[in-house]
């Protein structure tokens, strides 16, 4: 199952799975390789500048690799037993198309946009091999998408309706090809540097950590801590997703690594098939929106939101964690209604206080970890400036051999029969210390990717998750014979062949668990490309506009669905590209003309909670469909019932569109902690209702007060704006004597009245202001780029000049030379009010009355 989902369903002859699996290792070492310094250093050393060249030109090879296994591993048409013949012509025509823009780069910068017969020739191929070799890997969805984007380039300018939007005028074939295949504005974009440059090592790391067994020590240490409890298998698939979903790239492959040892112990304790699949459904999904990796979804924000990858990490990690904690309330409340047990555990019993006890002092001591290490490093840096990492090399050395000894010490961490008769919750001593050596490679990914001081800096996800992998290697290589030698055995040699497989068996499954992955970012870049093209995104904004009829919910729920749509049967990254593409730049257009203005970030966070969730959406869920067939339940019953359980993750995209303190937007760390703490009410509370259950039984209007009370904790500015409001409106004279004294740094919202530049039809859009400068409102206007005139009680607008920072915004959308003016309407300055918090008081009450009514009616204890 795992092998037809992700990694290719062929097994043909000795030959050819000899040279599948060396094609996997090469494409894993050239990986390595161009990540690392060694390119610039055999490039100095040899004087050969093509050793370093090659990493400028690594996407051309990173598709080329991700074709020909895309096209050798997965059959077409059922030849599973050997590798027909037309499927090896196409694999070198894939090379041979990719490999010429390497081969003839110097001579194609000559002459841009000139494309010659050659080109086009190789572009046609280019472009059919990687459209067979999606279809292949992740079936017809993205095939269907791209293709209808193609189809818009081609044939967009026949359609007048089209032209109207976008002034399009057609393409021809020869400047299609070109600018899909024989520059960065298509297959060979962002995207796929993106997954080129990051997302293969990211991948790579976690193929290695799986084989060396840390995806086995992550699920024992879940069942160890939470099997015993109430539902505790449920609960441990929670926790090991998220621990595994946390460096995954792919919902399936989580869904199916944990959900084979996890599903069977959730039906053996009382769930059904189908709702133990929804658990592992949710959980494993749950874990493409999870920092630090996001299903590689975080490093593609980076580049469109262009923002730090810090603040991408920031702003995603608290409904992540709110989403997961509600997650186990949710099996929780589901093993009380079911009046399930956990399983037998030897040894002492932890209980729900223990449990949270271990979590915080982990969390403690982590941050006692890194803080130590940071002063180790700063003391040592008067004395070796520059060169602290030598010295923290040599304490992470020491700490591994330390954890390695200790795990001796412990029976081996087994992997588990999920077929067998009898289950019980490992101890949770033996079994974390057992394996604790497999999180120093994490630890060293976390702390590159997010510690920084005045002697330190971040290093760049690239250069994180390739350190990171370089210490994976090392822990798969050395773990079995370090602990042969800890232990007295004399089976060092086999032990050290046995972890040389492993580090084998990570550099194929991390290839092969990239085919899809390069593929499909290549086909997703035909999308981006199309837009970039013809402007294709304006002809859903403007439907979305006519259908929402200017009613910001309404827009929400259109782009929500769309985005579920628009997902079914992609990858991850895949997934984020095209629903980012097409959707948020709807929110962000249509959104401002309704005068709904939110940060970038929280946009793409919307629409990629969203495109996720089509993971186990019906009927397309492909995890769902992975984890029925591991719990034979019925796969569209355990879509349902996993999405379901979702509707929770479901509810954040709108919360925090607006409500952008649970994104962390201009938090501090104090009320961080006080967002975290009533937003998790909320949320938990929110579930309760779902489920029909909280303490007791929900009555319906108990249900009615509890979906209030989550309202009220989640938007209380909503009800702080029926009682204060919350803008000042100004025009003419009076908006610019508002702007005059606005302080410096405090943002202003200008509603802008311009005429359409195709339809000619006056609009308006809302753009934020905020002077960095003091002097008059003009001076301030003019300082900013918006060159304003007073023409009676009218503030005309002149053209946006290129490079200010409202060009964009306005020049290409609005005409400033048509009959009507364009104009500033009107200037809403915010009013200083009660904090909105206060609404927080009846909710807790309201709260408190709840669970004191349902406390009479409860018939079992809560926990």
């Amino acid at each position: 199952m795992v092998a037809e989902a992700d990694t290719g369903a062929r097994q043909a002859s000795p030959f050819a799975m000899q040279m599948i699996f060396a094609l996997c290792i090469i494409w894993s070492l050239f990986q390595l390789y161009i990540a690392s310094k060694l390119p610039g250093v055999l490039a100095q050393a040899t004087g050969f500048s093509d050793f370093a060249n090659i990493v400028a030109q690594a996407r051309y090879v990173h598709l080329a690799f991700a074709i020909v296994l895309a096209t050798l591993a997965f059959p077409i048409f059922g030849h599973r037993d050997r590798i027909p013949t037309y499927d090896w012509i196409l694999a070198i025509l894939g090379t041979v198309a990719c490999l010429y823009l390497v081969v003839n780069r110097f001579e194609i910068a000559t002459r841009p946009g000139l494309w010659s017969t050659t080109d086009i020739v190789m572009s046609g191929i280019g472009m059919v091999v990687l459209m067979i070799a999606v279809y292949r890997s992740l079936g017809l969805p993205l095939v269907i998408i791209a293709s209808m984007f193609l189809a818009l380039a081609f044939f967009g300018g026949y359609s007048e309706w089209v032209g109207s939007i976008t002034n399009y005028g057609g393409s021809s074939f020869s400047k299609a090809m070109g600018h899909y295949w024989m520059q960065t504005e298509g297959v060979f974009g962002v995207a796929l540097g993106v997954s080129t440059s990051m997302i293969f090592l990211f991948v790579l790391f976690g193929a290695l950590l799986e084989k060396a067994g840390g995806g086995n020590w992550f699920i024992k240490v879940a069942i160890a801590l939470l099997g015993a409890l109430r539902g505790g298998p449920a609960k441990a698939a929670v926790l090991s997703s998220m621990m595994t979903g946390m460096i995954s790239g792919s919902s399936i492959a989580n869904t199916v690594t944990t959900g084979t040892f996890t599903i069977p112990l959730m039906k053996r304790i009382g769930f059904s098939g189908e709702k133990a699949g929804a658990v592992e459904v949710a959980s494993s999904t749950n874990g493409q929106l999870t920092p630090p990796v996001m299903g590689a979804a975080a490093f593609l924000m980076v580049e469109y939101v262009n923002i730090p990858y810090i603040e991408v990490v920031k702003h995603a990690f608290l409904p992540a964690v709110i989403s997961y904690i509600a997650l186990l309330y949710i099996v929780h409340l589901e093993s009380l209604k079911m009046g399930l047990e956990g399983l037998k555990k030897p040894g002492r019993h932890i209980g729900v206080v223990m449990i949270l006890i271990l979590f915080i002092s982990g969390f403690i001591g982590m941050a006692a970890i890194t803080f130590l290490v940071i002063g180790f490093r700063a003391m040592l840096e008067p004395m070796m400036p520059g060169n602290t990492v030598y010295a923290a090399l040599v304490l992470l050395g020491v700490a591994y051999l330390a954890l390695v000894y200790i795990a001796s010490r412990y029976p081996d961490v087994q992997v588990d029969d999920p077929n067998a008769t009898a289950v019980a919750a490992p101890r949770l001593t033996p079994t974390f210390l057992g394996g604790a050596y497999f999180a120093l490679p994490i630890f060293v990914l976390v702390w590159n990717l997010m510690v920084r001081t005045e002697t330190l800096d971040r290093l760049s996800p690239a250069l994180s998750a390739f350190w990171a992998t370089i210490a994976m290697i090392i822990v798969a290589l050395t773990h079995r014979p370090l602990k042969a030698i800890f232990r007295g055995e004399s089976d060092f040699a086999n032990q050290t062949v046995a972890g040389f497989r492993d580090f084998v068996a990570g550099l194929e499954g991390g290839a092969r668990n990239m085919i899809g992955i390069g593929v499909a970012t290549g086909a997703a870049g035909i999308i981006v490309g199309t837009i970039s093209l013809t402007g294709a995104h304006q002809i859903i904004g403007q439907v979305i506009e006519v259908i929402s009829g200017g009613n910001l919910i309404i827009l929400l729920v259109l782009v929500a669905v769309l985005s579920l749509i628009l997902g079914m049967g992609l990858p991850t990254t895949a997934n984020y590209i095209v629903v980012s593409s097409l959707m948020a730049p709807v929110i962000v257009s249509v959104g401002a003309q309704s005068g709904l203005i939110v940060p970038l970030i929280a946009v793409h966070m919307f629409v990629f909670y969203f495109g996720i969730l089509a993971d186990d959406t019906p009927p397309v869920g492909l995890a769902a469909y992975a984890a029925a067939a591991i719990s034979r339940g019925d796969p569209i019953k355990t879509g349902v019932q996993g999405f379901a359980y979702d509707i929770r993750t479901a509810l954040l995209p709108f919360m925090f569109i607006f409500n952008t303190d649970l994104l962390l937007i201009n938090v501090g760390p104090a009320k961080a902690v006080f967002v975290f703490f009533v937003s998790l009410v909320a949320m938990l509370v929110f579930a309760a209702v779902t489920q029909g259950y909280f303490i007791a039984k929900n009555r319906k209007w108990e249900a009615g007060v509890m979906l209030l009370i989550v309202f009220m904790l989640f938007r209380p500015d909503f009800w702080l704006d029926q009682w204060q409001d919350k803008y000042t409106y100004h025009q003419g004279p009076a908006a610019l004597a508002a702007l005059q004294e606005l302080p410096s740094g405090s943002n202003a919202r200008l509603e802008i009245s311009a005429p359409d530049f195709d339809t000619g039809i006056v609009g308006n859009i809302t753009v934020v202001f905020t002077p960095e400068t003091e002097g008059t409102g003009l001076e301030r206007l003019e300082a900013a780029g918006l060159t304003v005139f007073e023409d009676g009680d009218m503030l005309t607008l002149d053209e946006p000049f290129p490079g200010t920072p409202y060009f964009d915004t306005l020049a290409n959308d609005y005409d400033f030379y048509g009959d009507e003016p364009a104009q500033i309407a009107t200037v809403a300055i915010e009013n200083e009010r009660m904090p909105k918090e206060i609404f927080f008081i009846p909710a807790f009450l309201l709260l408190a009355l709840i669970v004191f009514l349902q406390r009479g009616r409860a018939t079992q204890p809560a926990f």
